[in-house]
Order: C-alpha cells, then sequence, then structure tokens
C-alpha cells in the first residue's frame, strides 16, 4: 500500500500539476489527501489533481515519486483506475 506522485507536467490553470494516487484504496488515498489537507474538489474519480507547489511537501509526506506510466500501471494494476470511458459515464 503506497501513495505515488507523478511528475508535475500537466499544465492547467497557469500552473503545472500532479497526480497523487493509492495503489492500494481509495481510502488510503482520501486519508493522506485530508492529513495533507488537499480540498475535496481537487479528487478526481481515483486521483487527486495537485499543484507544483504541492509536489515537495507531498513528496516529504510520504508519497512515493515515480514516472507518469508507472503510476498508471501500479493504479491499473490495483483495480483503481477509472477508464476514460468510465470517467465520462460517471461524469455524466
Amino acid at each position: 500500500m503506497t501513495v505515488l506522485i507523478d511528475t508535475p507536467m500537466w499544465i492547467a490553470h497557469g500552473t503545472l500539476w500532479a497526480h497523487l494516487v493509492s495503489d492500494d484504496s481509495i481510502e488510503e488515498l482520501r486519508r493522506f489527501a485530508d492529513a495533507q489537507g488537499l480540498p475535496p474538489r481537487a479528487f478526481d474519480l481515483d486521483h487527486y489533481d495537485v499543484p507544483v507547489e504541492r509536489y515537495d511537501e507531498l513528496v516529504a509526506a510520504g508519497a512515493e515519486p515515480v514516472p507518469t506510466r508507472e503510476l498508471v500501471r501500479r493504479l491499473a494494476a490495483s483495480g483503481l483506475r477509472v477508464t476514460p470511458r468510465q470517467r465520462r459515464a460517471r461524469k455524466a
């Protein structure tokens, strides 16, 4: 059970963003995010979007930095990954 974070490289709203996930459970992810003061609105079905300004702080708190491909591979292997099709259906 690990909380993972990828490299901030997704551009939106004038900053770079990273993804924060758990390879164990959504509950673990939510507990970690709550403990770090991430807002609930940052949660997107299977991950939290986090701005580059929070990256070092989240790593220091225990999030394991991994490349994006590794993050996606481990999220999918855990069975927690929401596919783009599922994402569209759940948000509709």
